[in-house]
């Protein structure tokens, strides 16, 4: 069987990334059945990502077993004719099945290949399906959908279409017969009843002893719970390792080293808690270290953000530095390097770099490799040449030094890598001194051991650096610190690139680098999501060797759920229609007495007058009084108002010359009631906020910005046309008639809205609360919101961050 290192180079060759071959790898059969696959297709054949998750997927099914004619199927994936998992399946059910007797033909017929399905034929399904039992679609409703979903996949003429296809137009059609979910589409969980506690053997409660161990999280399971102690890395030079335990006293220390060339992102939120949260859990240090080793792409801008996003996230670095810090350090060890015939200056274009490392011309690994002319220099002639580099005797490209490690290797991360290259830039931090810089690849592994890393925490795109990493610190005769490689946290629906980003921020499709609707962490932080709810989510994550793909609404969900436990309610209402109550005098008023948050005494309560005029939704009123769904105020229908005595019934309406509803006349339904008459229960009560010129009532929002997704899809960067036309017409909806009600300014005084159970976590981070986002609150049925940087005393903008409920699907 092949080792480790020959799959991973193979799988490598043929297009795999390097997160999903570390997958492949840990699985010896599939590995072994996907190693079989890909020497048993045609040679020269081109992969590209679709036959290889195909390929994946037969070797999957094999699983390290033997099969007869295997190479029909490989065919099949490799020519196109076999498209999708399901075709692959079939063809390997019957190649399994025939063994010396299969046939291609027969094969493509058992598969489906030809048969096309399009989406007008599935279309015209759903709606015959959907047509057919109309009459339990509209009983039962959305509730129905998963069981169409299987019925439709289930039908013959549909076996070969697309699986993509189905949802869409499922979807698209129960749309159009149930229109948007609402009430009826509501499922309340069954709260179960608490389990009694058992008791121990000594007779004690078992959930008091369990309250006695240590509180479970992702710094002692999984991936960080596995990490080695301060000390059990090994190292090529024991005496360091004395030397190392002297400097750190044997506590963790671990370090968070962005480089300063764009905005933080919510990938980077889990590798700040992973660095600085697991330093801080065992008692640790944990350095915030700028990788300012390439000044034409860094900006006081990018470390002022930085600095700002670590300390918002609740974390205090035990010192901010700066590989710069270490450039003399750095210097004298590339040229230690050289002395020990482990560096050469080369003089290659970057074409005859790739040539040596058997990079084709479309740019994929796999051929012939081979030692520059320059490897082969004296040290004598490769130490002139590098103080040539460094006094200013090249220009950029014509010169780099090159650490000589092993063409030869199956690891890319041991091609010879570049150790320094020629920049004529000067530095924020040392001006004009410098002409060359070093690398990432050489700087990264050499001040972690400056500053005695222990645990050099990275991402699984690293993995195969960390033979490079352990190479150089020993070839260099310094303290090697232990690389380990986590799985990076991606967000689907969105984008995360640099550069995209500054596409949707030039050509203002967005605000800014910290627009809510981006996934930055300035963005995440104006839209008002509090710190602390992304440390609980990512906690809930876990860290594991896999790459973490996360929709939006599961993030969504996530920041809902730490917003219900922190933050006050309050009625407030989008789109208001003014309601006059006729059969009061002008100056009524009744005082009603609402909590902040209803179980939660520690909140408070606060007093609303109700009176003549007040504010409803105006979706909280139909004319159309037959629609027997419809809960709220109707023409025949009394609605009630959140903890105000009695119900409102609709008398008339006033309309402008457009036919738009201007007010609406009710009366309060107060009379006394006759003997033994009852008071009729409303259907359902709705949130109103009153005017009321005593109150200072209500309060005007200048502006309330709803935020949607940004983008349509769930890979925005996959779309036919560019992310760019995949941006969603309604990612951002403007209400400029919003009103609150006044004790909105009760809740804008830095008050701590906070439950015990968040500030005992593990977690919580405590805010400064006297800035703009920190001033949530919910509004009653509408959503989280909270004001925007761009707020005044004048001019109130609030944002929202995130809906009541996931309404992903409507």
């Amino acid at each position: 069987m092949s080792s480790v290192e020959e799959l991973t180079a193979l799988f490598s060759q043929v297009g795999f990334e390097e997160p999903k071959v570390k997958e492949i790898v840990k699985n010896k059969k599939v590995s072994a059945s996907l190693s079989e696959l890909i020497n048993a297709a045609p040679a020269g054949c081109e992969w590209n990502k679709g036959s290889r998750a195909l390929l994946h997927n037969l070797a999957s099914l094999m699983k390290g077993a033997e099969l007869q004619n295997v190479g029909l199927i490989v065919q099949g994936i490799v020519n196109g004719d076999l498209k999708t998992a399901l075709q692959v399946s079939a063809a390997f059910k019957y190649v399994k099945a025939a063994g010396a007797d299969a046939t291609a033909d027969t094969m493509n017929t058992e598969s489906g290949v030809g048969i096309e399905v399009t989406d007008v034929e599935v279309r015209a399904a759903v709606v015959k399906y959907i047509e057919d039992k109309k009459e339990v679609v509209l009983r039962d409703r959305y509730s129905l959908v998963p069981g169409i979903f299987a019925d439709i996949k289930a039908m013959p003429e549909l076996k070969w279409a697309e699986p993509r296809l189905f949802k869409p137009i499922i979807d698209e059609e129960i749309l159009k017969v149930l229109g948007p979910k609402d009430e009826r589409d509501l499922v309340k969980k069954k709260t179960k009843k608490p389990a009694k506690q058992a008791k121990n053997a000594k007779g004690g409660d078992a959930a008091a002893a369990a309250s006695n161990e240590p509180k479970r999280s992702m710094f002692t399971e999984g991936f960080l719970g596995d990490l080695h102690k301060v000390g059990e890395n090994p190292q090529a030079y024991p005496e360091l390792m004395v030397e190392h335990l002297k400097a750190t006293g044997g506590k963790v220390r671990t370090r968070f080293p962005p480089e300063p060339n764009g905005y933080l992102h919510i990938g980077h939120s889990k590798a700040i808690m992973v660095n600085f949260g697991f330093a801080k859990h065992w008692d640790g240090n944990c350095y915030l270290r700028f990788d300012d080793t390439n000044p034409e792409a860094e900006a006081p801008e990018y470390f002022e953000s930085i600095k700002r996003m670590v300390a918002w996230l609740g974390f205090a670095p035990w010192k901010i530095t700066y590989s710069s810090d270490y450039f003399d350090q750095l210097y004298e060890l590339a040229e230690t390097l050289i002395k020990n015939d482990r560096g050469y200056v080369c003089h290659c274009t970057a074409l005859e770099v790739k040539n040596c490392r058997g990079i084709k011309e479309d740019g994929t690994p796999g051929g012939e490799r081979s030692n520059c002319v320059h490897h082969a220099n004296s040290i004598e002639k490769n130490l002139e040449e590098f103080r040539k580099m460094r006094d200013g005797a090249y220009q950029p490209g014509e010169a780099t030094l090159r650490m000589k490690m092993d063409i030869t290797s199956p690891n890319p991360q041991m091609w010879d890598l570049v150790a320094y290259r020629v920049l004529n830039a000067p530095h924020p931090r040392t001006g004009t001194k410098w002409k060359i810089y070093p690398t990432y690849d050489f700087t990264h592994c050499l001040v972690d051991s400056f500053e005695n890393i222990t645990h050099s925490l990275c991402t699984t795109e690293f993995y195969l650096s960390r033979q490079s990493y352990e190479w150089l610190c020993d070839q260099v005769h310094v303290f090697r610190p232990a690389q380990r490689e986590y799985g990076r946290l991606n967000i689907t629906g969105t984008i995360l690139s640099k550069r995209k980003i500054a596409k949707l921020v030039d050509e203002k499709f967005v605000r800014g680098w910290d627009d809510p609707r981006l996934f930055t962490l300035e963005g995440i932080r104006r839209r008002g999501v509090p710190p602390g709810a992304i440390l609980n989510f990512i906690n809930t994550l876990g860290v594991t060797t896999s790459t973490t793909n996360i929709q939006v609404a599961r993030f969504e969900n996530a920041v809902r759920k730490y917003l219900e436990d922190s933050t006050p309610r309050l009625m407030f209402i989008l789109d208001p229609v003014e309601v006059v109550v006729d059969n009061v005098d002008e100056d009524f008023e009744e005082l009603v007495t609402i909590p902040y948050r209803a179980g939660t005494p520690k909140f408070g309560e606060r007093t609303v007058p109700f009176t003549k005029r007040f504010y409803i939704e105006r979706s909280d009123f139909t004319e159309d009084g037959s629609d027997a769904e419809f809960f709220r105020l109707t023409p025949n229908q009394a609605v009630g108002l959140v903890r105000v005595s009695h119900t409102v019934s609709f008398k008339s309406l006033e309309k402008d010359a457009e036919g738009k509803i201007t007010k609406i006349h009710v009366s309060y339904d107060n009379a006394p009631l006759k003997e033994g008459e009852k008071a009729k229960k409303p259907k359902t009560y709705i949130q109103w906020v009153p005017i009321s010129a005593k109150h200072n009532s209500p309060v005007r929002v200048h502006e309330t910005r709803v935020y949607n997704q940004l983008f349509n899809s769930e890979n925005p960067s996959g779309v036919e046309g560019g992310f760019l036309t995949d941006i969603n017409p309604e990612s951002e909806v403007v209400y400029k008639e919003s009103v609150i009600e006044h004790n909105y300014h009760d809740i804008n005084k830095g008050t701590e809205w906070v439950v015990d159970s968040i500030k005992e976590s593990e977690f919580y981070v405590p805010e400064d609360n006297t800035t703009k986002e920190t001033c949530r609150f919910q509004g009653m049925r509408v959503g989280y919101f909270t004001m925007d940087k761009e707020s005044t005393d004048d001019k109130i903008i609030l944002n929202r961050i995130v809906s009541l409920k996931d309404n992903t699907s409507k």
